[in-house]
């Protein structure tokens, strides 16, 4: 995919520097390693901390100052910003109102689908030069495959990247080049249920799959749906699968490593193997949905709030939609981190934010910096948070949760307290096989044996591991 952007007479060229570049990927990614497990230091007891209110030890702005910004242009610009159309907006609205209040630069957002037609409007809109000036996009193992060098602004010098924390950083980098700035709050994978048939049904959180597995058999004979599929949005299959790299870890310490340097697999490691039984488990014993094909992640919340299904294996943030569409029921809503098989290992598999990018084509790169310099101050927070509740940490230096947060946020931070966390497997390697989302459909739908889906899956990394360059593959 590297070479795909580039002219065919630089053959020997783009080899020695993929290489230099693989190189300097691979102490990236051990740096990332110790980065990303700088946020569970991080976060510990933030559950606790007060409001969003501007902080006065607050990192300087581009001009110096502390949360000061020059007057508004006389001339007004537009931004066009293209993000995905499953994406809560609210709190991105208010920061944006602010940014056109104080600097007269207007946004304009352009929609696009989320999964794998999603990756690919972003990826041919790069590839033709028609990326919108800010593109909201995956951080990780993702962000990598985008060519960040080619395409977005490199931001490692600007003043207010100092607000950013550095684990994020790490997330959004390329040859030790940051190009992005945190576009959301730090994420959970897990799931989410219904804590008043939780009640009605005298169940308790799961500290196992087991016990899970009993909770979804007393559900299902109460008449309602367990589990929640929604593979209609085939980003949701891959949930269970990549939420259970907590109990990965737990396991097997050192997988992310081996997985990167082609020396672990998924097909004949029994503990990442799990990830797709437990997915295939599910559907076997009819925990789920009958329109789960058809049914949208959209259509997945509004049953979760309505209580007619319980569980739905999804990402912490997902709360914030249901206050946007089901305000009333969203403190109905808790979350519990996907369980392993031993009850004294039970953990929390941590996804870093999002980012935003500014695209190098854009005629406007001077005032999107300054929207990214808005975006990541204490002004550009207490924007969002007037505007939406948080679904996580922030990534922002300086930057505190309400006291009010949603109930299912507060059983987040009960792990980030305990210290009970690991980042996900697409923040400890930089190689994700594009394919994940259809091979887990296929599994979770029963169409496909965990075993075949494993070495299927492990087929799809190693192709997309030698279109990146790295070694050993």
């Amino acid at each position: 995919m590297v070479q795909s952007y580039r002219s065919s007479n630089k053959t020997i060229y783009k080899e020695d520097a993929c290489m230099s570049k693989t190189r300097k990927k691979i102490k990236k990614m051990v740096a990332l390693i110790s980065c990303v497990a700088m946020l569970i230091a991080v976060f510990p007891g933030c559950a606790n901390q007060k409001t969003a209110a501007p902080d006065k030890n607050a990192p300087a702005q581009s001009d110096g100052t502390q949360n000061q910004t020059p007057a508004a242009p006389d001339k007004k610009v537009t931004l066009t910003l293209l993000i995905g159309n499953q994406t809560t907006l609210d709190g991105l609205k208010g920061v944006m109102e602010a940014i056109e209040k104080k600097y007269n630069i207007a946004t304009e957002i352009e929609l696009r689908p989320g999964g794998a037609e999603g990756d690919n409007v972003v990826k041919t809109r790069l590839a033709t030069g028609d990326m919108a000036d800010l593109c909201f996009y995956n951080s990780g193992s993702l962000f990598q495959v985008l060519n960040p060098e080619q395409n977005f602004v490199d931001l490692t010098n600007e003043p207010f990247m100092s607000n950013v924390l550095d684990f994020f950083k790490s997330t959004v980098s390329a040859n030790e080049k940051v190009y992005g700035i945190p576009a959301n709050t730090v994420m959970s994978g897990g799931w989410l249920y219904n804590k008043k048939v939780y009640a009605e049904l005298g169940l308790s959180v799961p500290k196992t799959w087991d016990e899970l597995l009993a909770n979804c058999e007393k559900i299902k004979g109460a008449g309602k749906t367990a589990v929640i599929g929604s593979y209609k949005d085939d980003w949701t299959s891959q949930l269970i699968l990549l939420a259970d790299y907590f109990n990965v870890q737990a396991q097997v310490p050192n997988f992310a490593a081996d997985y990167t340097a082609n020396k672990a697999k998924f097909a004949t490691t029994p503990a990442a193997l799990r990830g797709f039984e437990k997915l295939y488990e599910i559907n076997k014993k009819g925990y789920m949905n009958k329109d789960f094909l058809a049914t949208t992640y959209d259509a997945a919340l509004k049953m979760l709030a309505e209580g007619t299904g319980v569980h739905y294996p999804m990402l912490s943030t997902s709360v914030s939609n249901i206050e946007a569409n089901f305000p009333d029921k969203v403190n109905d809503i808790g979350f519990f981190a996907q369980p392993g098989d031993s009850a004294d290992k039970n953990g929390l598999t941590v996804w870093t934010p999002e980012g935003i990018y500014i695209s190098k084509n854009s005629k406007n790169i001077e005032a999107a910096k300054k929207w990214a310099e808005f975006f990541v101050s204490q002004e550009g927070i207490a924007a969002y948070v007037s505007k939406q509740k948080p679904g996580g940490p922030f990534a922002i230096k300086g930057a505190t949760l309400p006291d009010d947060v949603f109930p299912a946020v507060k059983d987040v931070i009960q792990y980030f307290d305990a210290g009970n966390t690991a980042p996900a497997l697409e923040f400890l390697s930089p190689i994700k096989g594009p394919n994940l989302p259809q091979i887990c459909v296929e599994v979770g739908s029963g169409l496909k044996a965990p075993s075949v889906a494993a070495q299927e899956y492990d087929r799809d990394v190693e192709k997309q591991a030698k279109q990146l360059g790295f070694p050993g593959w």
